[in-house]
């Protein structure tokens, strides 16, 4: 017998999913998801962003393309969609969760709670791996590894972008003089940018997932916002933890006055990186999707 939530008359909220890297809006993991969220709260409109029109097309663009302009693009796509004029909930999967944000920030879209799972906000200090099939990911990455401070790469390698490279003091004055993506979103830049700050502390509620054995996301506390020390000579990277980062301390992105208000939630799911277990999904979307119910269990279409 499967358990359905009592709702209150009004409809829930929408939903926006952007999914992550080497995956679809095709796929039909999320097909099945979208399925579940309309069934569990009757009435939700589900909306699934895709950059292309065409499943290998669109898994192709989480690899190939300008981050930049890819927001730009969901930014436009999202804006047609009559059903979210009066607000969404955003949720984001591994870095689909960071262009949320980053289109939270730059947009400043009626966006209530941004809920991201296993996503990279302070970058990655290391490529991800690839199937072993997966001749397009391997090329990717080679590439990468190759020249990740190029002009070229920081425009057309999706993972590049967010590649902020701690290993040295070298490599990270590369990423200081050349990130045009990650390093714009963090304002770590000299000049901030006050209306990134204001755009996030729009939200009514910051929800960030990491996954306990995360070996795609590294470091993956960069999915709470932690992220390694700047390098020194000598001197190995250590974690850094978001309440005593830069990013925090000086606010320069508005947690620490989210932080204060109650609006950031951090939760840890069991299991490898983007690994959604009943349980998972029960303690995220449970509590943080559709309008406030009823306490109970999230529907598990398969039981």
């Amino acid at each position: 017998m499967r358990w359905v939530p009592r709702l209150p008359d009004t409809p829930p909220l929408p939903v926006v999913i952007w999914h992550g890297l080497g995956d679809s809006a095709y796929a039909p993991w999320l097909r099945d998801l979208k399925a579940e969220l309309e069934l569990t709260y009757p009435g939700m409109y589900v909306h699934l962003v895709a950059l292309e029109s065409r499943s290998m097309a669109d898994r192709a663009a989480t690899f190939v393309g300008d981050v930049n302009a890819q927001v730009a693009r969901v930014a436009e796509q999202l804006a047609q969609v009559p059903e979210l004029r009066h607000g969404f909930d955003a949720v984001g999967f591994s870095q689909g969760g960071q262009f949320l944000r980053a289109y939270v920030e730059r947009f400043h879209a009626p966006v209530r709670r941004l809920i991201t799972f296993g996503s990279q906000h302070m970058g990655i200090t290391a490529l991800p791996g690839c199937r072993d099939d997966d001749r397009l990911c391997e090329a990717v990455m080679q590439h990468i590894e190759q020249a990740t401070y190029t002009d070229h790469a920081q425009t057309h390698m999706v993972v590049a972008q967010y590649f902020r490279d701690t290993r040295t003091p070298e490599r990270f004055e590369e990423y200081v003089a050349h990130s045009r993506f990650l390093r714009d979103i963090n304002n770590e830049g000299a000049a901030k940018n006050a209306s990134y700050k204001e755009g996030l502390q729009r939200l009514e509620q910051f929800v960030m997932v990491r996954f306990s054995d995360d070996t795609t996301v590294r470091p993956p506390e960069s999915a709470w916002f932690g992220a390694h020390s700047v390098p020194e000579a000598g001197q190995p990277a250590r974690p850094v933890p978001l309440r005593e980062s830069d990013v925090y301390v000086h606010d320069w992105l508005g947690l620490a006055a989210l932080d204060k208000r109650g609006a950031l939630r951090f939760h840890t799911c069991d299991g490898m990186h983007m690994q959604l277990s009943p349980a998972c999904k029960e303690l995220v979307f449970g509590q943080y999707v559709g309008r406030p119910r009823s306490p109970g269990r999230w529907l598990a279409m398969n039981a």
